[in-house]
């Protein structure tokens, strides 16, 4: 009961703060876990300054809002920006994280176990842990949305995924240093797949006519 009410309670607070414009947004004020006493440390209030809307940048694009830190654990946030007919990762699944997504612009497509569903600008769609998935924006206009982690700091997986890991920053395309590297954040956050999950991924590219 508690885990469903703090689910329902901290995704109507970031949905507030998106729609009416208050802005969730980077901020320095955070909560370090290294501090003593962290875990009964209550949390701390924090203004969060609107933003323009996140660019895809011709292919995929996020900007953390809320992080980990800042909600002792419990809580995070991620913007999401996806060109049109774009795919998102290969399916998979995860041990711990539940994902609750709120549409802000355009369509999201998500596979959820063996269902493909479709969220309209306003829409949410929940995700619980263990259940495999995937999106992607099969339209022909942009897609944004904000995604929020639960019990997990997701949104740090997300970070060196796609700012660190980068050829620029020493991993190639291909390399084994970007492999491993990747092998090692999925075993820390519990991220996991089937054998053939780029198998399933290619297909649904095909399928929706997608990059």
């Amino acid at each position: 009961m508690e885990r469903r009410n703090f689910l329902l309670s901290a995704g109507l607070l970031t949905a507030f703060g998106t729609i009416s414009g208050s802005g969730f947004g980077a901020i320095n004020n955070t909560i370090s876990p290294e501090q003593p006493g962290f875990e009964n440390d209550p949390m701390k209030q924090a203004l969060l300054p609107a933003m323009p809307p996140l660019d895809h940048n011709g292919s995929m694009a996020i900007r953390t809002w809320v992080r980990s830190a800042m909600t002792n654990g419990l809580y995070s946030s991620v913007e999401t920006a996806v060109a049109p007919k774009i795919m998102g990762p290969a399916p998979h699944w995860h041990k711990e994280l539940d994902e609750l997504m709120l549409v802000l612009e355009g369509t999201a497509s998500i596979l959820i176990g063996d269902e493909v569903v479709t969220v309209e600008a306003g829409g949410w769609h929940l995700r619980p842990r263990m259940i495999k998935h995937t999106f992607w924006n099969a339209s022909d206009k942009p897609l944004r949305f904000i995604d929020m982690y639960f019990n997990q700091p997701f949104e740090e997986y997300l970070e060196r995924v796609f700012y660190q890991l980068t050829p620029e920053n020493g991993f190639p395309d291909g390399s084994d240093a970007k492999e491993k590297e990747h092998e090692r954040l999925r075993e820390k956050f519990g991220l996991m797949s089937s054998p053939n999950a780029w198998d399933e991924r290619q297909e649904i590219a095909a399928r929706y006519g997608l990059k």
